[in-house]
């Protein structure tokens, strides 16, 4: 059992090794967490979820209900429904879906991601592409990583622009939906 107080809120947490950092809650996550400000009235994706960590921490500010936590990893999903009941939130949703492919919801004001970014960017590409069409207008898309160039690059030519936080080794990315349409010049 893994046990983590985060924003003052003691959580407990039980993982698998077929997880990702299934021994403690990944350093860039809670680096993540510590630029993140829930509110009561927030619609949450939580993005690649593993065992639940960031969605289990927003149903504790905003309404269970209005937090989704999707991965396509089904023992992850099973280990993030197991620890919303064991940390008393089990009115979240949680969906196995390779990216957004089983997720119909929308108008999201905040999306959080920790994407698998020691592969190629494929991932990463479709969370920043699609999650920016799932945002509503004035929503916040947060990404951790430890590479920095690419993600800055791709958030800007998705978003127009990006605040870059840095932390323990990790880079924060933040970006702001202002709009309904891609800011890439390129597109029509």
């Amino acid at each position: 059992m893994i046990i983590e107080k985060i924003k003052g809120f003691e959580l407990s947490f039980e993982s698998s090794v077929k997880c990702f950092s299934p021994q403690f809650i990944d350093k860039g996550t809670l680096a993540m967490l510590s630029f993140v400000e829930f509110s009561a009235d927030d619609k949450v994706l939580d993005l690649g979820c593993g065992y639940g960590v960031v969605g289990i921490l927003a149903a504790k500010f905003t309404d269970p209900g209005n937090v989704f936590l999707i991965d396509i990893d089904e023992t992850a999903v099973q280990y993030a429904q197991r620890n919303a009941e064991i940390n008393g939130v089990p009115g979240v949703n949680v969906i196995v879906s390779n990216a957004f492919e089983n997720l119909n919801e929308t108008g999201f004001s905040l999306i959080l991601s920790n994407p698998p970014y020691h592969t190629d960017f494929s991932v990463a590409k479709t969370f920043i592409e699609k999650g920016f069409n799932r945002l509503a207008v004035g929503g916040s898309f947060f990404m951790v990583t430890k590479r920095r160039d690419w993600y800055k690059n791709k958030l800007i030519s998705i978003f127009g622009g990006v605040k870059i936080h840095e932390k323990d080794g990790y880079y924060i990315f933040e970006a702001e939906k202002r709009s309904s349409v891609y800011k890439n010049k390129s597109r029509k």
